[in-house]
């Protein structure tokens, strides 16, 4: 029996927990957090910090893994990476190729060496330096010049700490909030890509290093949620243009093979600009959250968690092939509309029949947080519509149809209210 160790316990990690089982393989999840759900359905767990790569990497060796993976699961993907090479086992990349793709500023530092276009970025290890240079700006200085601009940790994921700035005078505080979510201490400012259409965030696999499957999505918001950059539902087929996926998707592989990666599946950011031009935002080397890989096997088939599975313990991956979707469909990231007790989920008549999938993840009652990221999320609603005209009018205003109810609470308790 193959022994699989997956780094993290969140719920998005459960799947892959099941594919790994039918694969006959003795599951071990280990973090911090000895409540993380996914913990109830592996085999094994160890109380290790997946951010503490030397104690992951003992960990491995006294268990003796045949595989390591960290899934849905941004802080551990260097580690999985650095414990793979350390230990000879299947790895989606080589370290410190994993090492650039999970930092944002050598991210954008490689694309732009490389021809790629990027966004002008600058990585930042002191606020004085920041502020110095767009509060005080040579004024021959284009960089300075050029806002809105984006202000985000290097080395978080999940639109954590990330804030758009119109002006220097909101830099600090901008700052101040990528560096409450950053392990490293370093900070990134980009200008700001406005994109045309949806942006798209969704999964893609290479094998051997060739890009074998590359999709698209668009990529919704609730603007009106405490953190108006965390996603809140997708669709696909995406509507972005094909001429342009095909540059993003040549271009991705371009990536692959200057990075020489392997065999795994990555989640990747995409977008096109109000500029006509076609960005590749980020790639990371790990499934993406939100269930996005089981939503594209909804969509088109693709294994992609149990090729993810495989991969990881070194076995021949099913044949796959770019997606063709057999309907129009959406996942909806359920989530209050502010912080109070959850009272239900209302849903409207005329949508039921274009649910598929139906899972709530906390009981009238529960103290619920509003919407900072997908750990905030109440559930997900799986859905495929008649058409594409359905579909985008719904997601357009998914509260006038799908309505989490909330009541107010005066003290803020954990626990349930009844």
């Amino acid at each position: 029996m193959k022994k699989i160790l997956l780094l993290g316990g969140s719920r998005f990690l459960v799947p892959v927990i099941r594919e790994a089982k039918a694969l006959g393989c003795h599951t071990i999840t280990c973090d911090y957090l000895p409540d993380n759900i996914a913990h109830r359905y592996s085999d094994e767990y160890h109380n290790v910090s997946i951010t503490d790569r030397e104690a992951v990497l003992s960990l491995a060796r006294e268990l003796q893994v045949d595989g390591v993976m960290s899934f849905a699961c941004d802080p551990g993907v260097v580690t999985a990476a650095y414990v793979a090479e350390q230990m000879g086992l299947p790895s989606p990349g080589p370290l410190e190729s994993v090492e650039i793709l999970q930092d944002k500023g050598r991210f954008r530092a490689f694309l732009k060496e490389n021809g790629f276009r990027v966004p002008e970025a600058r990585r930042y290890d002191s606020r004085e330096t920041a502020l110095r240079e767009a509060v005080e700006p040579d004024t021959k200085s284009a960089w300075a010049r050029v806002w809105p601009k984006i202000v985000k940790p290097v080395d978080s994921a999940g639109s954590k700490g990330v804030t758009r700035v119109d002006s220097p005078t909101e830099l600090n505080v901008a700052i101040d909030h990528a560096l409450t979510f950053s392990r490293c201490g370093s900070f990134l400012i980009e200008d700001f890509i406005q994109q045309q259409g949806f942006s798209s965030d969704t999964d893609c696999f290479s094998v051997d290093g060739e890009l074998c499957y590359a999709s698209f999505d668009n990529q919704y918001f609730d603007r009106s949620a405490e953190n108006p950059y965390a996603p809140d539902g997708y669709t696909w087929p995406s509507v972005m243009p094909e001429e342009v996926q095909k540059e993003l998707r040549d271009e991705l592989q371009r990536l692959l093979r200057l990075l020489h990666m392997r065999t795994g599946v990555y989640n990747v950011e995409t977008r096109q600009g109000i500029d006509g031009q076609a960005y590749l935002m980020e790639v990371s080397p790990r499934g993406g959250g939100n269930r996005l890989s089981e939503m594209l096997e909804y969509c088109s088939g693709a294994a992609l968690v149990r090729n993810a599975v495989r991969a990881a313990i070194g076995l021949p991956v099913d044949k796959m092939q770019d997606p063709v979707y057999s309907g129009h469909w959406s996942i909806v990231i359920l989530h209050a509309p502010r912080s109070g007790i959850f009272r239900g989920l209302h849903l409207a008549e005329d949508a039921e029949a274009s649910v598929v999938e139906r899972d709530l993840w906390v009981t009238e009652g529960d103290y619920v947080e509003g919407f900072t990221g997908a750990n905030k999320a109440v559930g997900t609603l799986v859905m495929n519509w008649p058409s594409e005209e359905e579909r985008d009018r719904r997601m357009a205003n998914v509260s006038a149809w799908a309505e989490v109810q909330i009541s107010e609470v005066k003290e803020k308790s954990r626990g349930r209210i009844g």
